[in-house]
């Protein structure tokens, strides 16, 4: 792992840069994971829906946690 601070490229700094990264890809999941709910749920599968209905809860809960991080630090 790289020791060297490498937002110079993005202008923003790796770590908030890493945590726009992860809020983005905690909802994008939440999404993709919408279709899979409804997959399961047409095939009768309510085990497996209830499985993606979990992580979607997680998913969510992980953006939620993220966006407050955010607000936090875009308001110093």
């Amino acid at each position: 792992m790289g020791t060297t601070e490498t937002g110079h490229v993005t202008g923003t700094k790796d770590k908030d840069y890493n945590l726009v990264w992860f809020t983005e890809a905690c909802l994008s999941n939440a999404l993709r994971l919408e279709t899979y709910i409804e997959d399961a749920d047409r095939a009768g599968d309510s085990e497996l829906a209830d499985f993606f209905r979990r992580a979607q809860t997680e998913s969510r809960k992980g953006a939620e946690q993220a966006k407050t991080l955010l607000r936090q630090r875009l308001d110093k």
